[in-house]
């Protein structure tokens, strides 16, 4: 009898296992690579160092710390812009690049541990709340900000969130407490400073960074300084170190005609790609001068090499950092982040602009340093292209590949814009915080000027400001000699555009501080009928 049952149930026993055995070789298969040979893959030494570490060390270790050491290590011995980007950080990294977050709109400042609110974006969540400057924030939902020794970036997770979430502030205004419900909504990252007539038909535009909105944001600008009577331009690439390559090739197509060759990536994996004008060009024609300097980088170079290469634009101030090379990014299983460099870009012209890291990215991370030890900040004749190929243009102009971009008129870096003492004021904070709360006192008188320009002919900073200014320093053990006039005129000077920057952003800021900087005025000489924008070298 137990033979017969046996038999019976045995052909099902033996089809549930074989069933189960094919069920469970896919699923491993399915965690393999597909190389066509099924076997477990031995593990690589990193990982059973690791698993060591984690199962025998005598001390606790943070293994994932361990593991982005490891990776980080690696990455260095590549090039200096490859690099590993932890969630967190690759979060703002991808904020920046789309151009907007999600929070409450607003700038703070901590000052003697109360976060001050010293500016409020226009139409964004705080400003239709009724948040206003200068209210000073107690709790952020139930949490305590003020009197707590709280960092900027515990502030930011606070207030940051997901798109329509409420965020109860409690802020302190004219003496008492008062709440404000705020719904968080997208808050945008302008690439653009600054868009305005700088001179009677010369516009000026100043562009921080390519993001996803760079772009759109420069075409309502130049369309906008044309309708004023624009006929020259001068884009101001200063500081700009780069982001998203194709904003920056659409910016170079509305300057040059045709099809032309803007750029072109290629690398040992990644085959030559080419970014040519597609379209009739907004600014073809008109002179147009672009300002560089030592922090212009990477999608900046791209657009300023195309325009040199095809002779489109006068290239003026210093030598850009120097970075040809392009990342894509990787999102990796833990929410972080990989930045590989996988081709060069290179100008119509052939030029790579990548300056060198043979000697190691510490060596790579000094280059600027260096430059002003050798003197190259503030003289042309200091700066060398040695082993550099040489390029010529059209119209025969020397130009020269393997270290950024050498403008066509040298600026020097202006070492007497400020004295010791002042760069003490403004690298302790002293001068920002100062004009802040000079602003909330002077409300009122600032509020009848209706614009920057209007603000910049008819307000000067007095003598009882500077000695406000000097008094309030001493608090922050900061002396300022008021005696000296060159300092005397230096923070009259910084006063009223911090001012204005108050009142108006970057916006204010430029059109006020444009006015001292040797590099503008440049640009604005060659703007002249009868000034030679493209000489040949």
């Amino acid at each position: 009898m137990r033979n017969k049952k046996l038999q019976v149930w045995l052909p099902l026993l033996l089809s549930l296992c074989i069933v189960a055995g094919m069920f469970i070789g896919y699923r491993i298969k399915e965690n393999m690579p597909d190389n066509g040979i099924f076997f477990v893959e031995k593990e690589k030494p990193v990982t059973q160092v690791l698993d060591l570490i984690k199962r025998k060390y005598v001390d606790k270790e943070n293994i994932d710390s361990l593991g982005n050491l490891a990776i980080q290590t690696v990455l260095s011995k590549l090039d200096p812009h490859s690099v590993y980007l932890p969630a967190q950080e690759l979060k703002a990294v991808n904020e920046d690049l789309e151009g907007q977050f999600f929070g409450i709109g607003i700038e703070f400042n901590i000052i003697n541990d109360t976060v001050n609110v010293v500016n409020i974006l226009p139409k964004g969540p705080s400003e239709k709340a009724g948040l206003l400057i200068g209210d000073q924030l107690i709790k952020v939902g139930d949490s305590l900000v003020a009197g707590i020794n709280i960092t900027s970036q515990r502030l930011r997770k606070l207030i940051e969130g997901d798109a329509g979430q409420p965020v109860t502030i409690t802020v302190f205004r004219n003496g008492t407490e008062k709440s404000v419900t705020i719904i968080r909504g997208p808050v945008p990252l302008y690439s653009l400073d600054a868009a305005y007539m700088i001179a009677d038909t010369v516009g000026y535009i100043r562009l921080n960074k390519f993001s996803e909105t760079t772009y759109q944001e420069f075409m309502y600008s130049l369309q906008s300084l044309q309708k004023q009577g624009m006929k020259s331009l001068i884009l101001d690439l200063r500081d700009n170190g780069g982001g998203i390559l194709t904003q920056a090739t659409n910016i170079a197509d509305e300057f040059l005609d045709g099809n032309k060759l803007i750029t072109y990536t290629e690398g040992a994996h990644s085959p030559r790609k080419e970014y040519r004008c597609q379209k009739d060009g907004a600014f073809e024609k008109g002179k147009l001068i672009v300002l560089v300097n030592e922090g212009t980088a990477s999608a900046s170079e791209i657009l300023t090499g195309a325009l040199q290469d095809w002779e489109r634009a006068t290239v003026v101030g210093r030598r850009t950092f120097g970075k040809g090379l392009v990342q894509e990014q990787y999102q990796l299983s833990d929410g972080s982040g990989l930045r590989l460099t996988v081709a060069r870009y290179y100008t119509p012209l052939g030029r790579s602009i990548q300056k060198s890291y043979k000697d190691g990215i510490e060596a790579y991370d000094h280059d600027l340093i260096n430059r002003f030890k050798d003197g190259e900040m503030t003289s042309a004749d200091s700066i060398k292209h040695t082993n550099e190929k040489k390029y010529t243009t059209a119209s025969g102009k020397i130009l020269y590949g393997g270290g950024g971009i050498t403008p066509d008129v040298f600026v020097p870096y202006d070492t007497t814009m400020f004295t010791k003492d002042v760069m003490h004021a403004m690298m302790y904070g002293t001068l920002t915080r100062f004009v802040y709360k000079n602003f909330l006192r002077n409300e009122k008188e600032f509020q009848q000027y209706s614009s920057p320009k209007q603000f910049d002919q008819n307000y000067q900073v007095n003598d009882e400001t500077l000695n406000q200014l000097k008094a309030y320093a001493n608090n922050d053990s900061v002396s300022l000699n008021l005696k000296d006039q060159q300092e005397r005129s230096i923070l009259k000077r910084e006063i009223k555009a911090l001012t204005a920057r108050e009142i108006w952003r970057t916006e204010g800021y430029y059109q006020v501080i444009n006015q001292f900087d040797p590099t503008v005025n440049k640009a604005l000489e060659l703007m002249k009928p009868n000034a030679q924008l493209v000489s040949k070298k």
